[in-house]
């Protein structure tokens, strides 16, 4: 396959049948905001790595930080950050505040991107 057939068409013909079933399938520009948002969150290796601890167990801010070689406040921010996206979750047992995900979806999401860098 040519670089040129992917960069462009040769005719400007519009298949406005394919438009209009795109068009009607695509979901509110609200809804797609929301999505790019979620998506960035993902775009910060720290939040990533994050993530992918507290897939494999629950943990406090004092062992993040301490498995990662960061402060408790630059490990608070990003939970903060990644609470607020709703991909973690967190509960209180006497003075210690555990994290864990939100739920199976943010694992399915971890995975998947995982399995496509993976792919080669």
């Amino acid at each position: 396959m040519d670089k040129r057939d992917i960069e462009s068409c040769e005719i400007t013909a519009i298949h406005e049948d394919i438009i209009d079933s795109v068009k009607e399938k695509m979901p509110e520009e609200e809804t797609l905001c929301d999505l790019a948002e979620l998506f960035k969150v993902f775009g910060d290796s720290t939040r990533v790595k994050i993530l992918w601890a507290l897939d494999e167990s629950e943990m406090c801010v004092c062992d993040i930080a301490a498995l990662l070689n960061m402060t408790q406040s630059a490990i608070s921010h990003q939970l903060r950050i990644l609470k607020q996206a709703r991909l973690v979750k967190s509960r209180r047992e006497g003075k210690v505040v555990y994290y864990s995900l939100d739920d199976d979806h943010v694992k399915e999401i971890f995975d998947q991107g995982l399995s496509h860098i993976k792919e080669k």
